[in-house]
């Protein structure tokens, strides 16, 4: 971070949500800032939702009624994350099947839609073709499955051995709660179920972290496997990965 700028890190607070409306609208004004400084912008980092959007961009859904928000969130709050997924499965099991029962502000976004039109959300359709002016060189990086878990554990390892557990423990005493955005990331979440089962130590909370990671990480591939035009390689093909981006200058 210190030799290339980024952009998108550190713009909210751990208690606040970030749509994905919000994500593309933000992004297209760092794409055009980049470009007018004669800088090729990179979108990197593995969440594939918030990609996909950018990509395609966004679905046809309606938007959001405050009221709607409101009440639904109401009921998410007393009836639980768990009520939220089982009550999407039952109205939408499209939808259901792609939200992590976990994460909340799209169990709730997707409840909203039925709450406010009486169709499910997997009912509005997502765009099929990259939209106008979008036209990337996609790199797709990846790994066999054991050497993939071999990185994920050690990277969980470094995760703790650089302070992971005492950001978190900074988090709580700022008064983070499960339900916050923040804490429903994968290395946050965890502890949030730990706390409410105190028989679960450091060794536990960890292989979480990588059991969630792992299947992450299947689903990411799954949806990149699934875009035209993308070119795999492995990390280690420097000379393929900097032939590419040399092709990609001359396009």
């Amino acid at each position: 971070m210190a030799q290339i700028p980024h952009y998108l890190i550190d713009i909210k607070e751990p208690y606040e949500p970030f749509s994905v409306g919000e994500f593309v609208k933000l992004a297209d004004e760092a794409h055009c800032e980049i470009v007018s400084k004669g800088r090729i912008p990179i979108v990197c980092g593995g969440t594939a939702y918030y990609f996909k959007h950018f990509y395609y961009g966004l679905p046809t859904s309606p938007k959001s009624n405050p009221e709607v928000r409101k009440l639904v969130a109401q009921k998410v709050k007393e009836r639980g994350l768990e009520w939220a997924h089982r009550e999407l499965q039952r109205v939408d099991p499209l939808s259901a099947e792609k939200i992590h029962p976990a994460d909340r502000y799209r169990l709730t976004r997707a409840l909203e839609v039925y709450e406010e039109t009486g169709k499910p959300l997997s009912d509005f359709s997502l765009p099929t073709k990259a939209r106008e002016g979008v036209n990337p060189l996609i790199i797709g990086l990846y790994r066999d499955k054991d050497e993939l878990l071999e990185r994920l554990e050690e990277r969980v390892e470094e995760m703790f051995n650089d302070g992971l557990e005492e950001e978190i423990e900074r988090l709580f005493q700022m008064g983070a709660k499960k339900e916050w955005p923040a804490m429903q990331g994968i290395g946050y979440r965890e502890f949030c179920i730990a706390r409410e089962n105190p028989s679960m130590g450091r060794r536990d909370i960890a292989h979480l972290i990588v059991r969630n990671s792992r299947q992450y990480a299947k689903r990411q591939m799954t949806f990149f496997k699934s875009l035209p035009n993308v070119n795999w390689v492995h990390p280690d093909e420097e000379d393929k990965i900097i032939s590419l981006l040399n092709r990609g200058d001359n396009s």
